[in-house]
């Protein structure tokens, strides 16, 4: 791993909640306003209760919906619209074959299927800097033309995270979110023309979950120009990508998890060794020292200081310490990842049944929210706002209560000075003394 490093940041739509999303770009159209006037241009999604419309010359202009004529209209509800998520369950239902908590194994390595990176060209436009591909759980909006062996290679770091996460006991179901029939990313030619499309700038790619897509440029991805042509540099490595990719596969979970999950549940799979599409979950507590000796080397020890303070910060608090500076927040995701190690190879029986519980819990969470979505009463409107009949339960996503729902499975009736203890005697059973109060 190598810190310092650009930061891989998710952004958390406002809520975690907005449900609707533009899926797929559409090739250019005839519109017409409400004076008769017409153009044609491509349709680029809503933005702020605004239509984008995608002109020839690359242009996005903004116009009111109200603004279009009746036709224009129906056809933008019409893609803004929420489908029902593909499943081979019914919503709400667990999938056939779901490993009870008390039969998961820890795997020893996990490789990503070579089905998964067969990519698929879905169009190419030099115009408007716009080329879509796909691979089995993906799609990718580039700004530049890659040859297929160089998309494969971006699309297998992808896929094998997606893989990964599906596979470690924790039982996450890798679904895109509602609505979409796979995980979208954007990739940006440039690092100006990631920002200017919302990167963050002291980042080197995000997943933002209101938008639900994961934005990311050419040089974070490791690709460089030789030429006309982009090539995968030979000393790239994907750990930051695996982190961020995470959070993606995560999406449906983010809303009942507190921060520190989040973001230890995303170190540690950045933490494990990955090479070529495989990821050797057997390696992980090489791994983990490895990462505290890196970590080191840049200031970090182990300590977790607080924990309760730690374990209970919601997502204001932990946005206001980690804008302290790049140390604070290198603190909070250090602490983080130290207690998901922790809960999953330390705690009680060793094998994280504890921490595997508790995802259990909130995977019944995430089951209540895809059928209420799935419910055809629940309507989408613009904007990611959505309507449902009174008699109707919405999924309980307060920010501050839905993320510690569950928190009485991972204590277990311990107290957090007594849990403290056992933290630090854990770590002290595999050489490793951390600081936690």
């Amino acid at each position: 791993m190598n810190f310092p490093r650009l930061l891989i940041a998710i952004l958390l739509g406002a809520g975690c909640f907005d449900a609707a999303t533009v899926t797929a770009q559409d090739a250019a159209r005839t519109w017409t306003n409400a004076q008769g006037k017409t153009v044609v241009a491509g349709f680029g999604g809503v933005e702020g209760g605004k239509v984008i419309l995608k002109m020839a010359n690359g242009q996005s202009v903004p116009v009111a919906l109200d603004q279009l004529s009746a036709a224009d209209q129906a056809f933008v509800k019409a893609q803004t619209a929420v489908a029902p998520v593909p499943s081979s369950s019914p919503a709400g239902q667990p999938s056939p074959g779901r490993v009870p908590v008390e039969k998961r194994v820890w795997p020893e390595t996990i490789t990503v299927p070579t089905k998964s990176l067969d990519i698929a060209v879905v169009s190419e436009s030099a115009p408007d800097r716009k080329y879509i591909y796909r691979s089995e759980s993906f799609e990718f909006t580039s700004q530049a033309k890659l040859a297929g062996s160089v998309m494969k290679e971006v699309a297998r770091t992808f896929e094998a995270t997606k893989t990964l996460v599906s596979q470690l006991p924790w039982g996450v179901e890798c679904k895109p979110p509602v609505g979409m029939e796979r995980y979208v990313a954007a990739l940006y030619e440039t690092r100006a023309d990631y920002i200017a499309a919302g990167g963050p700038e002291n980042s080197g790619g995000v997943y933002m979950s209101g938008d639900k897509m994961f934005k990311i440029p050419f040089p974070s991805l490791g690709m460089e120009k030789r030429g006309q042509t982009y090539f995968k540099n030979d000393n790239y490595r994907a750990d930051t990508l695996v982190h961020e990719i995470t959070h993606q596969m995560m999406h449906d979970y983010l809303g009942y998890l507190p921060q520190w999950i989040i973001e230890g549940t995303a170190e540690y799979a950045e933490m494990l060794p990955y090479n070529a599409g495989t990821f050797r979950v057997d390696g992980w507590k090489g791994a983990f020292k490895d990462y505290l000796g890196d970590r080191a080397k840049f200031g970090y020890d182990p300590e977790i200081g607080s924990l309760e303070k730690h374990m209970t910060m919601n997502r204001e608090q932990w946005g206001a310490e980690a804008n302290l500076s790049n140390m604070a927040m290198g603190k909070l995701y250090n602490r983080s990842l130290l207690l998901v190690f922790y809960f999953n190879h330390l705690d009680g029986d060793k094998k994280g049944t504890r921490f595997m519980k508790f995802f259990e819990a909130v995977y019944g969470e995430v089951l209540k929210e895809r059928a209420f979505f799935a419910d055809p009463r629940v309507k989408m409107m613009i904007g990611g706002r959505y309507t449902y009949p009174s008699d109707l339960t919405p999924p309980d996503k307060d920010r501050a209560t839905a993320p510690f729902k569950f928190f009485d499975l991972l204590l277990d009736g311990r107290s957090y000075e007594d849990l403290a203890k056992e933290i630090a005697e854990g770590f002290k059973s595999i050489g490793v003394k951390v600081s936690v109060n």
